[in-house]
């Protein structure tokens, strides 16, 4: 049974290996729909998976809708086929040039400061960040605490309990274009399926690739996609900085492209067999021949000359994400460095040139930390970690939300089972614990709010 069907159904206790969840990465380059589960060793199962090329995408934001919604079908029946599960529905990752965040710190003026400080408190203050005013056609996706302080006592990573009048907390907030996010629903709902959530993508890669001690010492991710490379900044294993560079691989690609003067499917290959982003690692002698065009003589380049292409490119996205790593003031107390990942990390000499610039400590972050032995050798690329992050994320609220639900559900039965004479003002105190479903809060999840307007469109 899918897991959104079984989440519907009595919040009884599930067997983790009954669990299985869908995950669909839209990026610019590839669609990607895998399939798993959490197997007895706490490891991701991957039951099947499905790739399709991504038409209908340009720097992770949907340009044509039928050829996205064709892509994704392709993708997605794919992994049906290989996992012999039907897919309806899917935790979606959302990601783009469109996406941007901003520090903003919020205060709660308490009407009690010798009450103890509830959760209902924190959740209060947060929702007072979506409040903010935003550009025409921006929203905000997800407001997240940083770190609290209390009349005057800051570094406080959880306030609940604490006594105090006032009670503020410096916030890392993440907008987006709401159109664009629109399009990525739309195009999900016109390929049959269902989106259960819809997950920042540089969020998903970092747990997928980044380990806590990591994300404690202070490090950098870099996530080079096809479109866009995504930048994430964890110190105190807390999210301090993101970023959105609007260049990846496929630019790099053009490079070659025009630099080259041949067409864009041998750049691609070209590239990704032989491209480096080190000329000086490259000898002269070195040549590689390309086919002629209809009858023409093929073409040679040197692999020096296509290296030189590619670092300057290369280059300049790399000091882009210095640039941002100085801006976020944390420069000096990154201690893990920088992590690389998504398919353009695969590029030869990337980790060199990386440290080279940023004089920082760099690594290739893969996914296999968390994915069984079975798991296909493909899907252990650092081109699918953010497909796997979006999966352990799934994996991982689905469970906390099964949890509560079959407490929610023991607790019923324990009540109901209770011998009829009970004291009336036993019942009473019991009653608060009969809730069927949880309490939701008031604030709406930028998933909510996109659905709503697609009803009231009539979509």
């Amino acid at each position: 049974m899918e897991t959104k069907e079984r989440i519907a159904d009595l919040g009884e206790i599930v067997d983790p290996s009954d669990i299985y969840v869908t995950s669909l990465d839209i990026g610019t380059t590839k669609i990607a729909a895998i399939v798993g589960r959490r197997n007895e060793n706490n490891k991701v199962e991957i039951l099947g998976y499905g790739r399709s090329d991504s038409l209908g995408v340009r720097r992770g934001v949907v340009t044509n809708i039928e050829n996205t919604v064709q892509s994704i079908q392709n993708a997605v029946r794919q992994a049906e086929e290989r996992s012999g599960k039907k897919i309806k529905y899917v935790h979606v990752g959302i990601a783009g040039h469109h996406i941007k965040s901003m520090q903003h710190r919020g205060t709660l003026i308490r009407k009690n400061g010798e009450d103890e400080i509830t959760q209902e408190d924190i959740e209060n203050l947060i929702n007072n960040m979506y409040s903010l005013n935003m550009n025409p056609g921006e929203e905000i996706i997800d407001v997240i605490p940083q770190e609290f302080t209390v009349d005057g006592e800051s570094g406080i990573k959880n306030p609940v309990g604490v006594l105090g009048t006032s009670l503020e907390a410096n916030f890392h907030i993440i907008t987006g274009q709401t159109a664009a996010a629109k399009n990525i629903y739309k195009c999900v709902k016109k390929a049959g399926l269902e989106i259960v959530d819809l997950i920042i993508e540089p969020f998903a890669s970092s747990e997928a690739v980044l380990s806590p001690e990591e994300k404690e010492a202070g490090v950098v991710l870099v996530d080079v996609g096809g479109g866009t490379t995504d930048l994430a900044i964890f110190q105190d294993d807390i999210i301090r900085h993101t970023a959105v560079i609007p260049f990846g691989g496929e630019i790099v690609t053009e490079d070659v492209k025009e630099g080259c003067s041949i067409i864009r499917k041998h750049a691609e290959e070209l590239k990704i067999k032989f491209g480096s982003s080190l000329a000086s690692e490259n000898r002269d002698e070195d040549v590689v021949s390309i086919p002629g065009l209809r009858g023409r003589p093929p073409k040679e380049i040197t692999l020096k000359n296509l290296a030189s292409i590619i670092q300057a490119r290369m280059e300049e996205i790399m000091e882009y994400v210095y640039r941002e790593i100085v801006n976020s003031g944390l420069e000096r107390k990154l201690i893990a460095g920088i992590v690389l990942t998504g398919g353009g990390s695969q590029l030869r000499h990337l980790k060199q040139l990386t440290e080279f610039i940023s004089g920082m400590d760099t690594r290739i972050g893969y996914p296999n930390e968390h994915l069984s032995p079975r798991c296909p050798s493909e899907l252990a690329s650092p081109m699918y970690a953010t497909g796997i992050g979006l999966l352990l994320m799934a994996l991982e609220r689905t469970e906390r939300d099964l949890k509560k639900r079959a407490v929610l559900s023991q607790t019923s039965t324990k009540i109901q089972e209770q011998p009829v004479d009970v004291p009336i003002f036993e019942e009473k105190q019991s009653e608060k614990f009969v809730d069927k479903e949880p309490k939701k809060s008031k604030r709406e999840s930028f998933l909510e709010r996109i659905t709503k307007w697609f009803e009231d469109d009539g979509l």
